[in-house]
């Protein structure tokens, strides 16, 4: 009994870390990247973080150094603007293919439609972004053209 209480004692320190990684529905990560872009706490009201921890819990491994690269960007390719003031956020599953599954998420930023679509996989560490695509671009290509 002793051992089977040590081994539920590893496990439940263990998995806060593994949960901290992504998210367990595309729309929680989805939610979750637009919390950052409110008028809530400081800390969630700056757009999405670049540090490694966010970087790390919110995309895949192959977008995770081009999110956390230091580059001159001229807007926030999330909101499309420099700047916000987002109205509700929709969020709709579109498509699921193989691994991938496609999200959309519609919203008003100064008044201004915007519609991106996430794509999602989803892995060990839970839902994770892979890439975004606007009408007129894509997160990786957008952040490779800005990169220092």
């Amino acid at each position: 009994m002793r051992e089977l209480a040590g081994i539920a004692a590893l496990f439940a320190a263990l998995w806060p870390a593994a949960a901290g990684a992504g998210f367990r529905t595309p729309e929680s990560l989805i939610r979750n990247v637009y919390a950052h872009y409110g008028k809530g706490a400081p800390e969630l009201s700056n757009g999405l973080p670049r540090d490694d921890a966010t970087t790390r819990q919110f995309f895949d491994p192959s977008l995770r150094k081009a999110w956390s690269a230091p580059r001159s960007e001229p807007y926030d390719f999330l909101v499309q603007s420099p700047n916000w003031k987002l109205g509700p956020v929709t969020i709709a599953i579109t498509r699921k293919q193989y691994d991938k599954t496609y999200v959309a998420a519609n919203f008003d930023n100064h008044g201004r439609k915007v519609a991106l679509n996430f794509i999602l996989v989803n892995g060990p560490e839970g839902w994770l972004i892979m890439d975004v695509e606007s009408p007129h671009d894509s997160l990786r290509m957008f952040l490779e053209q800005f990169r220092n």
